[in-house]
């Protein structure tokens, strides 16, 4: 029985010995980048934040959707701040299902500011048949629900490279080694110079993948600055009303002091 045991506790070591080289390879830990949306005063920039909104538009939305964004946000403050006139040719831009008219029928036309994103499929169904049976997710929220967040979605976005020797990938599948399992079925989109920034940045991969990191990181929560200057102020009137304690209780027990 004790040799029994002593064989399955083997087999137990060597399956874990086995194994945890692949998972090592599985957790390549992502890309620290000093955001500047980052800590307790962190703001986001505005330009890059117009030039990651045109590189989803341009590359991102054929595939993934931004369903809880509307077309107004880009002209509110704490965002891409858009002018109301930009705002509207963006909307304008994009072709809207309406309806029904009074006929009964379903109709297009340009999208409005109150309108939201349209989305490049019509269903999840669809989106999936569209990309080899990957469903691209929605990327309203992509950076909250990835672990590790904005650095992990730009890690991803510059993780690509050709797969090691002895490594081999399905048709349709590419090597990234910041992506859990170093697969993923999303091809490399990003490539120098594809697309021609309207303020004139050069469009390198890197900067292409801070920017719409940094647009993605606002979607996902538009009102972190907001949140930061309430937590400001919220710091300076504890420090304020600590201040005010302590001289209080300072001046009370000096009386007492002196009349005992």
């Amino acid at each position: 029985m004790k040799k029994f045991n002593l064989s399955i506790s083997k087999t137990i070591i060597l399956l874990f010995l086995s194994i945890k080289p692949l998972y090592s390879a599985e957790m390549t830990d992502p890309i620290k980048v000093d955001w500047s949306f980052k800590g307790l005063t962190g703001t986001f920039d505005r330009a890059s934040l117009q030039r990651g909104f045109q590189v989803y538009k341009e590359v991102c939305s054929s595939c993934h959707s931004m369903q809880y964004l509307s077309y107004r946000n880009l002209g509110e403050s704490g965002g891409p701040e858009f002018t109301e006139a930009e705002v509207k040719a963006i909307a304008a831009s994009f072709e809207v299902t309406d309806g029904p008219d009074s006929q009964g029928e379903m109709f297009t036309r340009p999208g409005r500011p109150s309108d939201m994103f349209v989305s490049p499929h019509p269903n999840k169904e669809a989106a999936a048949a569209a990309n080899g049976g990957a469903y691209p997710p929605d990327m309203s929220v992509l950076v909250k629900a990835r672990k590790g967040g904005a650095n992990y979605i730009y890690s991803v976005l510059v993780g690509y490279e050709d797969p090691p020797p002895g490594v081999t990938l399905d048709q349709g599948v590419y090597y990234n080694k910041y992506m859990i399992g170093n697969k993923i079925k999303m091809p490399n989109n990003l490539e120098d110079g594809l697309i021609e920034y309207a303020d004139g940045t050069v469009s390198t991969v890197d900067q292409m993948a801070k920017d719409v990191t940094t647009f993605l990181a606002w979607a996902a929560e538009p009102e972190l600055e907001e949140r930061h200057r309430t937590g400001v102020k919220v710091i300076i009137y504890l420090i304020l009303l600590t201040t005010l304690v302590y001289l209080s209780m300072k001046k009370i027990w000096s009386r007492v002091d002196t009349e005992v």
